[in-house]
């Protein structure tokens, strides 16, 4: 029986601070964009966010690029915009459209082929059916994500010297496990940064002087640092009209106020607190940090860009 195409959940990644290696597993780079599902049914070429929603529009050179794709058929991959020295930038995919930056969408999976559902599937064998059979009939601005051919220890040193986001780990007899985060997908970010829940931001200026943001620990929301670093007055004008609708009167992170404001100066006192608007928690942005102090802070962590991909309750300190 024929399975015909639709959305799947898409495979999730485990976090780790160090991935396997061997001749069982798989390294790629971890890509700094949005994960995306591209499916072909009906004739119909239809490219969804993790989460479901519509990039088909968004996206739409994507789009056209993978009408070629055989009918029935599913795969998974990521959209990425390229800066201008050609690496993957999370900052110039939010600001597609109003920028010149190179889009790609780099594909990694196949779940659906020609009908037949392949999840079930060895991943050395479903990346042999990607590549025989789907990657062939699609066009620029398609790319592969290939296996890096390289001990652990070098893709380590190269990724960091390269300023990119990290590596990925996948276990080649691993099937497709939708939604799930199993462990045979594993993930490690090489260069410091994550993604961060908005709590709210210090007044300053027309709009606001810095964001005040945080992470969830045992479904309650911790304060992490805030930051007035990565902002363009545009992108400051934007992030307003995002808080509309979202002011809350009460603090929403547990831990505030700080007795002291500490070493770096990022603790949030009773006093500073008086400078600070709050927000309900439900907008995700990607920040970069420098390191975490011993006081649970950032240190000279910077803005890139909202994520429109993660729900705010499933951002966890990595």
């Amino acid at each position: 029986m024929k399975t015909k195409a639709s959305f799947i959940d898409p495979m999730l990644l485990l976090r780790k601070t160090e991935l396997p290696e061997g001749e069982g597993w798989l390294h790629e780079l971890k890509l700094d964009g949005y994960r995306a599902v591209a499916f072909k049914t009906g004739g119909e070429v239809h490219l969804r966010s993790r989460n479901d929603k519509d990039f088909a529009l968004r996206y739409a050179s994507i789009t056209k690029a993978l009408a070629g794709m055989p009918n029935e058929t599913v795969i998974d991959g990521e959209v990425v915009a390229m800066d201008e020295t050609g690496r993957p930038s999370f900052n110039a995919l939010q600001n597609y459209g109003s920028t010149s930056a190179e889009l790609l969408y780099y594909v990694f999976d196949v779940m659906v082929l020609a009908g037949r559902d392949v999840t079930g599937e060895p991943l050395r064998k479903r990346r042999e059916l990607l590549e025989a059979k789907v990657l062939p009939k699609l066009k620029d601005p398609i790319r592969y994500s290939p296996a890096l051919e390289a001990s652990l220890k070098d893709l380590i040193k190269s990724v960091k010297a390269q300023g990119l986001e990290g590596l990925v780990a996948k276990r080649l007899d691993s099937r497709y496990e939708p939604g799930l985060r199993s462990g045979a997908w594993q993930k490690m970010r090489v260069n410091q940064g994550q993604e961060f829940v908005i709590g709210g931001y210090t007044v300053g200026g027309a709009t606001f002087d810095a964001l005040v943001f945080g992470y969830y620990e045992g479904g309650k929301l911790m304060y992490a640092a805030r930051t007035r670093n990565g902002f363009t007055p545009k992108l400051r004008e934007e992030l307003m009209k995002k808080f509309r609708g979202l002011e809350a009167r009460d603090c929403p992170f547990v831990n505030l106020p700080e007795a002291k404001s500490g070493r770096w100066g990022a603790g949030l006192t009773a006093a500073k607190m008086v400078d600070c608007r709050w927000l309900k928690p439900v907008l995700v942005g990607q920040f970069e940090f420098l390191e975490w102090t011993g006081e649970n802070h950032l240190r000279h962590s910077k803005f890139v860009g909202l994520r429109e991909d993660k729900k705010a309750k499933d951002v966890v300190r990595e």
